[in-house]
């Protein structure tokens, strides 16, 4: 029997070629010229996650058979004793992307075909609209429309909406103020403008970023249901999920969550009780690929589609794990893409491409990217309080993000 090819070292590979910080794993093996990359990050955190990896997972991977995924996955979860927390999970995730990454490579095969092959040859995916006003983000709808998409999720002042005109307390701290009944106003008479400017050719989504209170957010989704959205991402926070039931008795707008999922009974209860649409986890917050196919498969049987959560703080390596999952799941609805800029695909060539709305592999064995490390080395992060994650009531009161 041959000897089995073992890890041989963990690096983390800390990198800001835009706004956001990235954490890429690269899991170096015993073959020589043979590695893997993942993504692990967690940008707010992501000191904690590297930590996390060098002086937790590493010590505990060195030696290990690449082959055995599933079992390294399940060790590493349990090694620590408490478990599915953020930091941990992309940590995890990292390691996990880049031993699927090192079993494609082996094969010869994109990890699509690993996981059993293609269900599609690309992968619908949605953009971001935002503006000011609603003539400014049907404006923007209408150009990604000329650049192909067919999917646009539309924002008016992002997060919250504009927050320039109601009275704080004096004395008020700093924050990212917004004021949840003028959100609702303001969003609603912007999506019907949306509506009204691009026609029914276009489908149309909407974040609430689980900025409003359960009862007001079952208002608003009934509200919304006349303009057809493809789907009401984030309605609701992942504590308030029993009001989901609620949401589903007032109307039929579809439904999306996921994204701050950490733990599999959180995917498992909205899918099993059918209480939304569409599964969105972050594939590095949930753990990686190993358990993101398993919620793929769990959607599949209780009639759910997956969107993948795919925003600009999700490492090029983590969008190209999201589009292997995507080709092959059964269950596929729509990827969230953030449309990356020529050095995003520099520091990390083999990224996806989009022609035409649809988001194509490269069909080069594994995930079918890798990071130029000396590259990545020129653009370090940069350090720094959150400011937008410091969410505020008018009246000053710190509400969830």
């Amino acid at each position: 029997m041959s000897r089995p090819i073992t890890i041989e070292d963990v690096r983390v590979i800390l990198t800001q070629p835009g706004s956001a910080r990235l954490a890429v794993v690269k899991v170096i093996t015993s073959e020589p010229g043979l590695h893997g990359v993942g993504c692990a990050t967690f940008t707010q955190r992501i000191h904690a996650v590297a930590a996390a990896i060098e002086h937790h997972l590493k010590p505990f991977l060195l030696g290990r058979d690449v082959a055995r995924i599933e079992e390294i996955w399940q060790m590493s979860m349990v090694h620590g004793y408490w478990r599915n927390g953020p930091v941990l999970n992309n940590a995890i995730s990292g390691v996990d992307q880049a031993l699927w990454d090192i079993k494609g490579k082996r094969a010869n095969m994109p990890v699509y075909d690993l996981l059993g092959g293609k269900c599609r040859e690309a992968a619908n995916v949605y953009v971001h609209a935002d503006g000011p006003t609603p003539s400014d983000v049907a404006d923007r709808v209408k150009s990604s429309m000329d650049d192909g998409y067919r999917y646009v999720r539309v924002q008016q002042g992002m997060y919250g909406g504009n927050t320039e005109t109601f009275v704080q307390p004096e004395g008020a701290p700093p924050g990212a103020y917004f004021d949840p009944k003028r959100y609702r106003r303001d969003t609603l008479t912007m999506l019907e403008h949306v509506r009204a400017e691009v026609g029914d050719d276009v489908e149309l989504l909407h974040d609430v970023h689980e900025r409003l209170h359960p009862a007001d957010a079952i208002s608003f989704a009934k509200a919304v249901e006349p303009i057809g959205l493809y789907f009401l991402e984030d309605l609701l926070a992942p504590e308030d999920l029993a009001w989901f039931e609620r949401v589903r008795a007032a109307c039929s707008t579809p439904l999306a969550m996921g994204e701050l999922f950490n733990h599999p009974s959180e995917w498992q209860t909205v899918a099993e009780q059918k209480l939304v649409d569409f599964l969105r986890m972050h594939v590095s917050q949930m753990g990686g690929i190993t358990p993101a196919r398993k919620a793929a498969d769990l959607a599949h049987r209780h009639g759910l589609r997956t969107a993948w959560h795919g925003p600009a703080d999700t490492s090029p390596v983590g969008h190209a794990a999201n589009l292997h999952l995507d080709l092959w799941a059964p269950a596929f609805g729509i990827q969230e893409w953030y449309q990356p800029s020529d050095l995003d695909r520099t520091v990390f060539p083999g990224l996806p491409e989009v022609r035409n709305g649809y988001l194509y592999p490269n069909d080069a064995p594994g995930l079918g990217i890798d990071v130029d490390e000396a590259l990545a080395a020129e653009y370090p992060i940069v350090d720094g309080v959150e400011q937008w994650t410091q969410t505020r009531l008018p009246d000053g009161s710190p509400v969830r993000p």
